[in-house]
């Protein structure tokens, strides 16, 4: 009986110097935490993405607290919880302009050729390791949703057509769908960059347009109709200088042919120039057959992940 009460005596003893122990730890390592972090943080959207440059909400909250960031850095926050977090901490809102991701493409199946069939895995990627997806203009969309997947924010839908369409309201400049495109075809843009070339041509002109209908065939009417500098003809390809925008109107889209440049009003959305084609085809184009190289299956391209997939074409792909 003894030993029970001197093996529960230590046990207590024990107990009590580890909670000293405990207790010193505490107040001798605590990190002070301001609780306006909290409060800034549950004004913010919980979003978590990263369109602000910190890893996430709290760490925009904590920065914020801080002073090393302004509240209205936070483009995807609504205006008034902005203005409640600028008084919280009696700051200036501060801010930037709302960014949104662009699609430098127009080229749905309607108006895009295709040279092949793509059988294989549901996946951009996948498809543009397979002599880009069958598609003529290889620079072009492949449409296999891997933006519309990648986007946590349902920012983007694809059209009838299989071409990505961004709401802008929703749209966070997170930047996922960047990352996503093996084409590279989506980028970050203020949304005061009205002016958008909807393509990324890699061939001179007529070449460019026997490919997708509305290809930029490097005219130069865009050019010769915008303030100087504004436009140049890059590698048969129009390119806007955005250091430059403030000159910026919809006079270069007017007189473009195929519609490739567009002016992205803030209301109805991208808008077509008067001179350009006016599209009504509804339906896919057909395949039309190339003769190009033999290339590898999208199975052997990807290795044993697409050992179950092929790739049919019509033709010697």
């Amino acid at each position: 009986m003894n030993e029970f009460f001197i093996a529960g005596g230590l046990m207590a003893g024990i107990g009590v110097i580890l909670a000293a122990i405990l207790a010193f730890a505490d107040k001798k390592f605590y990190v002070y935490e301001d609780p306006r972090i909290d409060e800034v943080e549950s004004l913010l959207p919980k979003a978590n993405c990263g369109a602000c440059g910190q890893t996430g909400c709290r760490s925009f909250a904590e920065a914020a607290v801080t002073g090393h960031i302004a509240p209205g850095k936070c483009t995807v926050n609504s205006p008034e919880n902005i203005v409640l977090i600028a008084e919280l901490l009696k700051v200036e809102a501060g801010g930037d302009e709302k960014r949104v991701a662009r699609l430098a493409c127009a080229g749905g199946r309607n108006v895009a050729r295709q040279r092949a069939d793509y059988d294989g895995l549901g996946s951009c990627r996948a498809a543009a390791l397979v002599s880009g997806g069958g598609k003529g203009c290889t620079w072009g969309c492949l449409g296999l949703a891997d933006c519309e997947r990648a986007c946590s924010f349902k920012a983007i839908d694809l059209n009838s057509h299989g071409l990505p369409v961004v709401t802008e309201s929703l749209c966070t400049a997170c930047g996922d769908c960047v990352t996503a495109c093996p084409k590279g075809l989506f980028s970050l843009h203020p949304v005061s960059h009205r002016l958008w070339v909807a393509c990324r041509n890699l061939l001179s002109g007529e070449a460019a347009e026997a490919e997708c209908e509305v290809a930029c065939t490097a005219c130069g009417r865009c050019e010769a109709d915008a303030p100087q500098g504004l436009i140049k003809i890059v590698n048969n390809l129009a390119v806007v200088d955005y250091a430059k925008n403030r000159l910026a109107t919809a006079a270069p889209t007017q007189r473009c042919p195929t519609g490739a440049i567009l002016w992205m009003d803030e209301k109805k959305g991208p808008v077509k120039g008067l001179d350009a084609k006016k599209i009504t085809r509804k339906t896919p184009l057909p395949v039309q057959e190339a003769s190009l190289p033999v290339v590898a299956s999208a199975a052997q391209s990807l290795g044993h992940g697409a050992s179950t997939h092929n790739t049919r074409t019509r033709n010697s792909w």
